[in-house]
């Protein structure tokens, strides 16, 4: 949680209300962050069961296994309490929805956000905004998170309310300054921003404000079981952005992050062949391809093998087949990059987002 240097372990203000929304926004950032590592230890994969396949589905037991294995839970029960309490915020289901508990047994669970089934409620839709807000306000090219004081307090990441609205309109995330003051409004509603000391509404003002939630703060599973602990440790990275380190690297753990930027929105995605190739071993069902492909940085080479012109795609008798997405976005955006012009192309797709679910490849022109 954000803090002034004060220390104090609580927010004025707050109430029964307040303290179960900024859990609830603790309990979505620890699941999205454990869902990322899944996929990237390609534990999430797709999976047949009575030749039936299931996509993006993991094994209840196997699971178990990678919670201890990775000192995510002390044993199995413990394990099963963490899991269930994934289960019981609608973040993981049974992929037949049979078994509403969580069980150590060779069962077959799925991530909601994974299969298009998570319930975007008021809540959810708050933290997912508050997420995306704070991702772009914690960007290097972005000044308005800095230290100020207030009564004689000195307060980390704070921004000023009018200024906050200003960006918003400029940055598109709003059209109109009252609709961004509507915004801002709900995501305090929500529990994910406030006045710095708690003690005043939000308005276009002068008002110092901060988020409540640090969503950057890499969390332990564990944490599910226990109250947050005031004071954690911040980091700069995202954890929303995963990349493979080295190979020797992997053995202490295979998750670090790099810092997003505006060039590419998708940290770690698998190269694949482009159109002219004659297409690839279709991606989605959907498992993610990240593999042991390269980390794609700031600014990467496009994934096109060589550059083609649109005359060259329309002309009769070339080697292209023409295609039609239809893709629905979901509470975060379509999920996947176009970079170059005359043609464009799609330079990544993000794996558990609603393009790879419509079948679109990188490398599509």
């Amino acid at each position: 949680m954000e803090q002034g240097s004060s220390g104090s372990d609580g927010h004025p203000g707050g109430g029964a209300r307040q303290r179960e929304l900024e859990r609830t926004a603790e309990v979505l950032v620890t699941g999205e962050q454990l869902r990322l590592r899944l996929h990237e230890e390609k534990v999430i994969k797709d999976r047949r069961h009575h030749l039936k396949t299931y996509p993006n589905c993991f094994v209840a037991k196997e699971l178990v296994d990678w919670l201890l294995a990775h000192k995510e839970a002390s044993d199995r029960e413990t394990a099963v309490r963490l899991m269930q309490k994934l289960a019981d915020r609608g973040i993981i289901h049974h992929v037949c929805d049979e078994h509403k508990e969580f069980k150590d047994a060779k069962l077959l669970y799925r991530f909601r956000k994974d299969d298009g089934t998570f319930p975007l409620d008021g809540e959810v839709k708050a933290c997912v905004r508050g997420q995306r807000l704070y991702e772009k306000l914690m960007s290097p090219d972005c000044a308005l998170l800095q230290p100020r004081e207030e009564d004689g307090v000195r307060y980390e990441r704070t921004f000023v309310a009018s200024e906050l609205l200003d960006w918003l309109v400029q940055e598109g995330e709003a059209t109109t300054r009252p609709e961004a003051e509507q915004l801002c409004r709900r995501l305090v509603e929500q529990g994910i921003v406030q006045h710095v000391s708690g003690k005043r509404p939000f308005t276009d003002s002068n008002l110092l404000c901060q988020f409540r939630t640090n969503f950057r703060r890499r969390r332990r599973l564990m944490e599910l079981l226990s109250e947050p602990t005031p004071g954690a440790p911040d980091t700069h990275d995202s954890p929303f952005c995963p990349r493979r380190q080295s190979h020797d690297a992997r053995k202490a753990t295979s998750f670090v992050s790099v810092s997003p930027s505006k060039e590419i929105k998708v940290a770690s995605v698998g190269r694949r062949s482009s159109l002219s190739s004659g297409g690839s071993s279709g991606y989605f069902s959907s498992s993610p391809t990240l593999g042991s492909s390269p980390p794609v940085l700031c600014n990467p080479k496009s994934v096109l093998k060589r550059p083609v012109t649109s005359e060259e795609l329309l002309s009769p008798g070339a080697p292209y087949a023409r295609k039609t997405f239809t893709i629905v976005g979901d509470a975060v955006g379509w999920g996947f990059v176009v970079r170059g012009s005359k043609p464009c192309h799609i330079q990544a797709v993000d794996p558990s987002g609603p393009a790879a679910a419509a079948g679109m490849k990188t490398g599509t022109c």
